[in-house]
């Protein structure tokens, strides 16, 4: 008989020439590109110890390997519908002199919004809970001399690490303020950190300058042990010693401000498609998705279709931080626009397109870029591993579903409380959004069992009510550092106390007894501590354990006693144990549990 000869796959079907992809590709799109069955590449991918099917992706260097297999060189080419975005080139007498964006940054209590109110005659914290400033405020300023400042106000408290550092990114200048009754805290390090990474120049105000017990000398050589050198010393450091309550010294730092914007030269061309970056965005039930955008170069007026990291839209309204409608945003204006089809993360970038076409392109090219990152990155079983994987799944997990009045709030409040735990317990965010509590977020939090934290939002009356029926635990909070103590008080509720034992006598076996109807009962001497009925106890012969049990009885003569104390004799039983002789150590010890802290 005539045998039909098996030919290899990749020598018989494989095609011979280069192949271009991307960052990530479907297993069928690879099969199809080197010509073989999309089951022979999910066997070799299963050969490394990759589990997909054939609508799962793998990423560019794995496709590499698969595609060896077969004799085929696959070379990575990252294309971008981005790339089809106008991108002007800038003609010199388009550029102008443009307002410096100033970041205020600093410790929770600093001052920070205070000074700023007394720059801009305006009282912010009033509207903030506990007068602490939870989002990312931006003003444009204009001073007395017509000059115009943009300025983003921070917030300091430690959870705002990701707002704080989209700040510094988004900035020309960084005022680090630094009250001088206090000197420089965790957060005034954070923030000197994130300006330096930024490559962002500083002025520091030190502040409360007029209140008791200040000392802005000493706050001076604090800074320096954080290598920033006054100017007054021979550093680059302007150092200006203020008041946000009485104005003193608010002139001067506008000055050094001037003077910092002079000296970076800072312009744009405001003929040009605009570009920016996000600031913040919040779900508005009367005008819907709202963005606060800081415009860093070219004119955005209504009307201009924009994208902004996965999100797109068209400019259909825009206002300025008084609420005063406007038709145009030149360069470093910030402006809050409508008209967006979801809610950007702060700090992505937005650029105007050609049209709204090319716009939802760019929009939906990046959401299935950040689909298959997420499906190429999951965990791969392996026997290397599994162990890894068998540990975490046993893990305590408290379940939470955020809301939030804003995404950075959203974000700032997940990104912390997930920091939270240890190899017990841990956070795990089944969901979170901007808006109201809604009767979904009710059930979804019935069906995993978790809590529902609002910040800054209430829950609607049908909310309320299921809420109360499915016996939903609904938290409500407008202080970030309180959600964060009591979910770590939940957290440590969950952990097993820690239990440890506290020796409380010995006794000494002198003779054993065999009673009637009552069992085998020790006659002892208590030779240390004392010994107390209903506690455990152990056995030692010649110093080795043999029985650990219960106590049964204590007796002193006929009578039961509840304690016996050193020096005494009693006759003692243990529970379900005959085999005492004399000579025998018992050990009476008690165990103690206390509750475990992370």
């Amino acid at each position: 008989p005539k045998y039909k000869k098996e030919k290899k796959p990749h020598l018989f079907n494989a095609r011979k020439k280069d192949l271009v992809i991307g960052e990530t590709i479907f297993v069928g799109e690879l099969a199809s590109l080197i010509g073989i069955k999309a089951g022979q590449i999910i066997k070799t991918l299963m050969n490394l110890g990759i589990m997909v099917t054939v609508n799962e992706s793998v990423d560019a260097e794995t496709a590499q390997l698969v595609a060896a297999e077969y004799e085929v060189e696959v070379r990575v080419e990252i294309k971008s519908v981005e790339d089809t975005l106008d991108i002007a080139e800038d003609k010199s007498e388009d550029i102008v002199v443009k307002a410096p964006v100033v970041t205020i940054m600093g410790h929770v209590d600093h001052g920070k919004t205070s000074l700023l109110d007394k720059i801009r005659s305006a009282n912010v914290t009033d509207g903030e809970a506990g007068g602490i400033t939870q989002h990312i405020g931006a003003y444009n300023v204009v001073l007395e001399d017509g000059s115009k400042i943009c300025f983003l106000d921070t917030p300091g408290h430690e959870a705002f690490t990701a707002m704080r550092a989209r700040g510094a990114n988004a900035t020309d200048i960084v005022i680090l303020v630094v009250a001088a009754d206090d000197g420089p805290r965790p957060q005034t390090i954070e923030a000197i950190n994130h300006s330096k990474a930024a490559g962002v120049p500083i002025i520091v105000a030190i502040n409360k300058c007029d209140k008791d017990g200040a000392t802005p000398d000493k706050v001076v050589q604090q800074l320096m042990e954080h290598e920033l050198i006054s100017e007054d010393f021979g550093g680059d450091i302007p150092m200006v010693q203020v008041s946000a309550h009485s104005g003193l010294g608010i002139d001067k730092l506008l000055e050094a401000i001037h003077l910092q914007a002079e000296i970076m030269e800072l312009t744009a061309n405001p003929t040009r498609t605009a570009e920016g970056v996000v600031i913040e965005s919040r779900l508005d039930k009367g005008r819907g998705n709202i963005c606060t955008v800081l415009v860093q170069n070219g004119t955005l007026k209504i009307g201009d279709c924009y994208v902004v990291g996965q999100e797109f839209g068209r400019v259909r309204a825009m206002w300025d931080d008084k609420g005063n409608s406007l038709k145009v945003a030149p360069p470093s204006t910030p402006v809050e626009v409508v008209g967006l089809n979801g809610l950007p993360f702060a700090g992505d970038t937005f650029q105007v397109g050609v049209d709204e076409k090319t716009v939802r392109q760019i929009a939906e090219a990046r959401t299935n870029k950040a689909k298959a990152k997420v499906q190429a990155s999951e965990v791969v079983v392996t026997l290397e591993n599994i162990f890894e994987i068998a540990s975490a799944a046993e893990k305590t997990n408290l379940n939470l579903i955020i809301k939030a009045d804003v995404v950075g709030s959203m974000e700032a409040l997940s990104a912390s409380l997930q920091k939270l735990g240890n190899d017990e317990v841990s956070v795990k965010v089944i969901h979170s959004a901007v808006g109201g509590i809604t009767q979904t977020d009710i059930a979804l939090a019935h069906a995993s069992q978790a809590i529902v934290i609002g910040f800054n939002v209430r829950p609607d009356g049908q909310a309320k009510k299921n809420a109360k029926n499915d016996q939903v635990d609904i938290k409500l909070y407008s202080i970030i550092y309180e959600c964060i103590e009591d979910v770590t008080q939940a957290l440590e509720g969950l952990l097993q106390p820690i239990v440890r034992e506290e020796i409380q006598g010995k006794a000494e076996v002198l003779e054993v007894f065999t009673i009637p109807k009552v069992g085998v009962i020790a006659g002892t001497k208590i030779v240390e501590g004392k010994f107390m009925r209903d506690s455990p106890v152990r056995v030692f012969r010649d110093d080795v354990l043999i029985y650990e049990g219960q106590l049964a009885s204590l007796q002193r003569f006929k009578d039961s006693v509840k304690e016996v104390a050193t020096g005494f004799e009693c006759g003692i039983g243990i529970q379900s144990y005959k085999d005492l002789k004399a000579k025998d150590i018992l050990e009476s010890y008690q165990r103690i549990e206390t509750a475990a802290k992370l």
